[in-house]
């Protein structure tokens, strides 16, 4: 362990698990209400009574502890999905967002344009947030080229994890034309696995 992780390391042990847990809650509750702007140090110590130095000793930044909220209340959704064919991967990686759609969609609007605006968080998110998640869906991928599903010279091969996560943003955008819980499942058919077993 690097001296700094060290060192995040100990002043992370001065607060208990269940103190974490409540100020996270804090932070996930004011994105909700106003969006990332409202979010500040002050806010959340005034909401959990805590004192503002502990969280800058603790996280330093406003978009760490943000990143940090968002980091514990979602987990990897997608890391472990291995049914052994791509078609498999793929639909059951849908199923999961739709699962998840109406629990995160309100809470990732809330940061979406905080994310475009502040180049710290988005930093910190792609990171934290969003690195683990496409890593996941690139494995997917990488697997079904191991097992000859897929060319490993497929230049789609590139596209799946942005368009994937790219249609989880945008899905309630277009909610009139994708009002199904199944719009996932349906665009990893129409679109991902023709893409991907297309003959060059």
């Amino acid at each position: 362990m690097s001296t700094q992780a060290a060192t995040a390391a100990a002043r992370r042990s001065k607060i208990t698990p269940e103190r974490e847990t409540e100020l996270y809650d804090a932070v996930i509750c004011l994105l909700r209400e106003g969006g990332y702007d409202s979010v500040t140090m002050e806010g959340v110590a005034a909401r959990t009574k805590c004192g503002k130095a502990t969280l800058y000793r603790q996280w330093g930044t406003k978009p760490q502890l943000v990143t940090a909220a968002l980091a514990r209340r979602r987990c990897t959704v997608f890391a472990g999905i291995d049914t052994g064919s791509l078609a498999g991967d793929l639909r059951e990686a849908a199923r999961i967002a739709a699962s998840h759609r109406e629990r995160d969609a309100e809470l990732m609007e809330a940061v979406a344009q905080a994310f475009i605006q502040h180049p710290d968080l988005r930093a910190a998110l792609r990171e934290t947030v969003i690195a683990p998640e496409v890593a996941a869906i690139d494995a997917v991928v990488a697997r079904a080229v191991e097992r000859g599903e897929v060319a490993a010279d497929n230049p789609a091969i590139a596209f799946v994890a942005p368009c994937f996560m790219g249609m989880l943003r945008i899905e309630r955008i277009f909610e009139e034309r994708f009002a199904e819980t199944s719009t996932m499942s349906g665009f990893v058919d129409a679109v991902l696995l023709p893409a991907l077993r297309a003959e060059r």
